[in-house]
């Protein structure tokens, strides 16, 4: 009997059974053990994670371009190891990267068709890795493909008008998936991949993972590099960072992107800003006792919570209050910080300053993807384009032309654009931001990342979050984590929100408050 148990606990298909069902809310951890116990290869749970990738893409379009070299590079990754050489802790672990990212010999497209020759336009081929994507190769991760974003990632708030289709969000297939790194989201919330690089120029890393229960670090400006990925204001917002299931995770993907490249300068920046050891190195679940932290209200911003919002806010805060944190009522209140806000007209309380560098930095990011681009200028680009215009009136860029400085650079998008605006409410921010936290004593603040429940997927509702426009503009790092769900199921997560290159400690409070509520919760998918 036994013997015979035995026989059949080792066949091929049971086999794959097993490893398929271990695929479901996968750590870094997990992998790794697996790897270590000698149960799984790189090369099979690549296999495993393409294979569930094949049934549920279709419905949730994740993913839009797929790597053909994923499993060779996984084998390279077998073949490591079995030779004894040192791995570090990504290494064979099968991750997803976002469209925009410049990924050598695959196309870039921006969700637009004029830039799919699959959807009838050119392919954009870079001939290079941007910076990101090759720290990931460097770090032995397995890049499964390259995931869905809305034409240009104008939106936070969803995929929809993508050459590809709609991005579907797992946690609420019924509701929208946040954006613009919708894709990166819905696989790191599918399980298509265990984690996932994604960007944020106003909300697109916070926004998607607070819309799907994941942990989501928009970093301070210049720590992680930026250049080779396709632009909205890579000059003054545009940042790089991870979307995971747990905090480990990130913080274990922060420390393979951080740091200093002569591809990209002004990560001079970071230099000396990363905690000794790693970003995963602090973290310990009693790390919010003795904390203080801030809490949302309309000296932050003028805008209320939800009734739902709320009770789920005050729920939170009992929570943090048990694990030790003091928490401390609006510390912006009359201070004057939410009347630097500038929103946009036409756009929902979204300030787009930063955004008159588009040009300029679409120009040099071209420039970038080498001689055999099809498109190599942004002249080129609005050509292409034309029948689109991204500025024009109806355009998806078109709201950001109230930028009083955005025709000179659209006029000359070669030569450095006039950022006095941007960078007048950049330091205002920043020396408020600084101000408070120092009179108020606060490590941190933390806010609901949403301020209601997310809108249908098809309508004219978007993501209502309460941090986009002020950390994107003063280039500050938040870290947003699963705090439960709405009635609906829609989920509600927190954003811890911090000082300049303060990511170590935002992970440990996250990590702290993660370990204490265990509120995460996978999906139930539909093939």
């Amino acid at each position: 009997m036994n013997a015979m148990a035995l026989s059949v606990a080792v066949t091929p298909e049971m086999a794959e059974d097993a490893l398929a069902a271990q695929l479901i809310e996968m750590t870094v951890e997990d992998c790794q053990r697996a790897f270590a116990e000698g149960s799984v290869t790189a090369e099979a749970l690549a296999q495993a994670f393409l294979s569930r990738i094949e049934t549920y893409n279709p419905r949730y379009k994740a993913l839009i371009v797929m790597n053909p070299q994923a499993l060779d590079d996984a084998r390279a990754i077998d073949a490591r190891r079995a030779a004894g050489e040192e791995l570090g802790p990504l290494a064979g672990v099968p991750v997803v990267i976002k469209d925009t990212m410049d990924m050598a010999g695959l196309p870039s497209t921006g969700g637009w068709h004029f830039l799919c020759a699959e959807a009838g336009g050119v392919d954009l081929i870079p001939a290079t890795d941007a910076p990101v994507t090759a720290r990931m190769r460097e770090a032995g991760c397995v890049i499964l493909g390259k995931t869905n974003v809305p034409v240009l990632s104008h939106t936070g708030s969803h995929a929809n008008d993508s050459w590809a289709g709609p991005t579907l969000n797992p946690a609420a297939p019924d509701r929208i998936p946040g954006g613009s790194s919708a894709g990166t989201a819905t696989a790191v919330a599918a399980s298509l991949a265990v984690l996932g690089l994604a960007e944020e120029t106003g909300g697109s890393i916070q926004n998607p993972a607070s819309a799907q229960g994941l942990v989501g670090i928009k970093p301070s400006f210049a720590l992680v590099p930026n250049a080779g990925v396709m632009p909205l204001a890579g000059s003054t917002r545009d940042v790089v960072g991870p979307i995971a299931r747990c905090v480990r995770d990130a913080a274990l993907t922060l420390d393979a992107l951080a740091g200093y490249t002569a591809a990209d300068p002004k990560t001079v920046a970071g230099i000396g800003k990363r905690p000794a050891g790693g970003y995963a190195a602090g973290l310990e679940p009693g790390a919010l006792a003795g904390k203080r932290l801030g809490l949302y209200g309309p000296g932050w911003r003028d805008l209320p919570l939800s009734e739902e919002a709320s009770a789920l806010y005050a729920r939170a805060q009992k929570e943090l209050e048990a694990a030790g944190a003091t928490l401390v009522a609006d510390p912006f209140a009359g201070t004057g910080f939410a009347a630097i806000a500038e929103p946009t007209p036409g756009l929902v309380y979204f300030d787009a300053r930063g955004f008159e560098s588009a040009p300029y930095d679409l120009q040099l990011y071209l420039e970038r993807m080498g001689p055999d681009a099809a498109i190599r200028s942004f002249a080129a680009f609005a050509e292409a384009t034309k029948a689109e215009d991204a500025f024009a009136p109806g355009g998806v860029l078109h709201p950001i032309t109230n930028l009083r400085q955005l025709a000179a650079c659209l006029a000359d998008p070669a030569s450095p654009p006039d950022l006095s605006d941007f960078l007048a409410a950049r330091e205002a921010y920043l020396a408020l931001f600084d101000r408070v936290m120092a009179e108020q004593g606060l490590d941190a603040l933390v806010f609901p990342q949403m301020r209601a429940e997310l809108p249908p997927l098809h309508g004219p509702g978007t993501l209502l979050e309460t941090t986009v426009c002020e950390i994107n503009i003063a280039g500050l790092p938040g870290v947003t984590l699963p705090a439960g769900a709405y009635a609906s199921g829609s989920p509600f997560n927190l954003i811890f929100v911090g000082r300049m290159w303060s990511e170590g400690d935002l992970l440990a409070c996250a990590y702290a408050y993660e370990q204490a509520t265990h509120h995460r919760r996978a999906p139930t998918l539909d093939a």
